[in-house]
């Protein structure tokens, strides 16, 4: 992913020397020239440039005296401009392990570094509605190119080293916003929302290209990849297997109804051709997933707020049968399984998931996620986990008179259901787990990080992650994982 740009962006490919710097030059260049033109691209008196207090472009930040972004953002243009670059270095040392397979995380000392680069833009064309388009670059390498772990440590790695190394587009789609009330509530303006209020009953529509975590299964603490948690299942529920490429992305439509103190959200997206695909099934009358969720805006705790998330989905795609496969090396027609060895078929994945926020107090904020899928059919656009649960806290800086830093620690716990622990014990390799053999134990992890803001946007994270059983295996590690993020805002 990639912050609340780019989450669910994931295994990386080593790219170009040139590209890279040359796309992230070209990108702050316009970024610059940009936000000098729009200032005075409307006339002093068109509405769109006031304040509520009538000022005209008024910076979001006006008054700050550590802005958390390098250049000023202004409030009620109807542009939008901004970007981030988020760089990720991670290592992790030798570790024990009885037996590798083709996509077992290598036992041997490694170190790698991802790169995403994202440009966001955006246009109001009237009252109520916007146009949003995101050009991402993404760069640099995986640990062992992503293979091993079903908590991956980086969600800024991408999944399929066949990719273009261009920039590509990461978002765009239309957004429109039906008024079900007149009084209206204040919008914090972002790469997904460019208006500065909105009605507080509402139905928002939105068409085109997007990632399902945008705009489900959120968190407040436990969500942004750039300023929070790396790890994947940290920062999603990781039964939750939502369509996507293997970018992150997919096409379809997400219609959000809210209200006062609840809101109901239901998607229709694309899923790909294959597991970990890069390309996406385009008859959505037969590969399609349907994707709910209810948000409940009340605490669990007395007189402090909070928020409940309960998430259903079904995904109906190419997938292969676990148990299928494994009949097979049981008859004696293949030596080892193989989810893949199947006529085209249409095949059904159902889950379920509650997400759970709670502030502690100012300056704390607990939250905790469970997720759980049938396991059926092969883990097919997210990761191989059919059941899990975390919790952990985030911590605000205020509460050490740094208001720009954060801090959080978390504890996660994934696991597989029968079928998928006989596949991979028979020697079956899924599209990042494969250690030609199992014995099998839960995945557990604990991450812990510290993002302190040093000045205008630019942030620096130490960070380190605690693996035991990778890749659901008693026989291999654990594994510690020191990382360090650098993460600018512009």
């Amino acid at each position: 992913m990639c912050s609340p740009g780019s989450k669910p962006v994931r295994r990386q490919t080593q790219m170009s020397a040139a590209r890279g710097p040359l796309f992230f030059a070209t990108f702050l260049l316009l970024f610059v020239a940009s936000q000098t033109d729009l200032i005075w691209a409307q006339a002093p008196g068109d509405p769109a440039t006031k304040t509520a207090a009538g000022s005209e472009n008024e910076p979001e930040e006006s008054g700050a005296a550590d802005p958390e972004t390098m250049f000023p953002h202004f409030k009620n243009l109807r542009y939008w401009l901004s970007g981030q670059a988020n760089f990720v270095f991670q290592i992790h040392p030798g570790f024990h392990a009885d037996y590798s397979g083709p996509h077992s995380l290598s036992p041997n000392y490694e170190k790698a570094t991802s790169r995403v680069l994202t440009l966001y833009t955006g246009v109001r064309l009237n009252a109520s509605t916007e146009l949003l388009v995101d050009i991402e670059e993404a760069g640099g390498a995986a640990l062992t190119e992503g293979f091993g772990l079903a908590g991956n440590t980086d969600l800024d790695i991408v999944r399929n080293p066949s990719l273009s190394k261009a920039p590509y587009l990461g978002r765009g789609m239309i957004h429109k916003v039906f008024a079900l009330s007149k009084d209206r509530v204040e919008n914090h303006r972002s790469y997904v929302s460019l208006f500065d209020d909105l009605p507080r009953r509402r139905l928002e529509i939105r068409f085109g290209k997007f990632s399902m975590p945008d705009f489900f299964d959120a968190s407040s603490v436990g969500t942004d990849t750039h300023f929070q948690f790396l790890n994947w299942t940290v920062d999603d529920n990781g039964a939750w297997d939502y369509p996507a490429d293997t970018r992150g992305y997919t096409v379809g439509l997400v219609a959000d109804y809210e209200d006062r103190n609840w809101g109901l959200r239901f998607a229709e997206g694309l899923m790909p051709k294959v597991a970990n695909g890069t390309d996406l099934v385009w008859r959505p009358w037969q590969v399609h997933s349907e994707n709910w969720e209810y948000e409940l805006r009340h605490g669990l705790l007395p007189k402090k707020s909070g928020v409940i998330r309960l998430l259903a989905y079904i995904n109906h795609a190419n997938m292969g049968v676990y148990r299928h496969a494994n009949t097979q090396v049981a008859a004696g027609i293949r030596p080892i399984p193989d989810i893949t060895n199947h006529p085209w078929q249409i095949t059904r994945k159902y889950g379920f998931g509650v997400n759970v926020e709670q502030n502690l107090s100012r300056n704390f904020t607990a939250f905790a996620r469970w997720g759980w899928d049938d396991g059926k059919t092969e883990s097919f656009a997210y990761t191989e986990v059919d059941s899990t649960f975390d919790e952990g806290v985030g911590v605000n800086g205020a509460l050490w008179h740094r208001k720009r830093d954060r801090a959080g620690t978390a504890f996660v716990s994934n696991g597989i259901k029968r079928d998928h622990q006989v596949y991979l014990a028979l020697g079956g390799q899924g599209f990042l787990l494969g250690d030609s053999g199992l014995s099998y134990r839960r995945e557990n992890i604990v991450e812990a990080y510290y993002t302190a803001h040093i000045w205008r946007g630019i942030y620096l994270a130490p960070g380190v992650q605690h693996i035991n059983n990778p890749g659901y295996n008693r026989d291999r590690g654990p594994i510690v994982v020191p990382t360090f993020r650098v993460h600018v805002e512009f």
